[in-house]
């Protein structure tokens, strides 16, 4: 099965838009993904804390670890969580708030051209099969849907915020990523 795109949201994720997003730059086109992981509390899957998060809506309270999350206002494009479903946050169109600090290809500010996708996940753990099929699906979408884009414009928050971010990390096979989207 092949996933579509259209007016800048994939017809096959649930839609739920974030306040966390604002207009690109007139001069932006999209040339850029960044692949992300988050869980939360990191290493526990399927508690919703994540899509809270990225909705406004996470109670800092109510953990512990998200004591440092009060106030943060970030979101991605898309989260594919373990079983490969996927929630759209943002239109491909407009900028989600994903890359923070950034710099590609002597290029900063990566959130004004680039598309963020967090997979629930840990940089340390392996991503599930259905997961990592349902992204494959995704960024052949983008790729036909986004002139822009290539496959050596996909890349890690690890690359562009070297230092600061280490996901998606080592669970990412990224030679058959590539090889499945050749």
């Amino acid at each position: 099965m092949k996933y579509e795109i259209k007016d800048h949201r994939l017809i096959d994720a649930h839609w739920r838009p974030s306040p966390h997003q604002s207009q690109r730059p007139p001069w932006a086109k999209i040339e850029l993904v960044v692949l992300h992981c988050i869980s939360l509390p990191e290493g526990n899957y399927g508690t919703g804390n994540p899509e809270q998060l990225f909705l406004g809506c996470l109670e800092p309270t109510s953990h512990p670890d998200f004591a440092d999350l009060s106030g943060i206002e970030v979101s991605a494009h898309l989260f594919v969580d373990r079983a490969g479903s996927i929630q759209q946050f943002v239109a491909f169109d407009q900028q989600a708030w994903h890359a923070g600090m950034s710099m590609w290809c002597g290029r900063g500010s990566c959130n004004q051209f680039s598309i963020g996708i967090e997979l629930e996940g840990t940089d340390k753990d392996a991503y599930a099969d259905e997961q990592i099929d349902a992204l494959q699906k995704v960024l052949a979408a983008l790729l036909e849907n986004y002139p822009g884009l290539a496959v050596d414009h996909i890349v890690g928050h690890q690359d562009i915020a070297p230092g600061r971010k280490s996901d998606p990390g080592l669970g990412l096979d990224w030679a058959s990523l590539f090889k499945s989207l050749s």
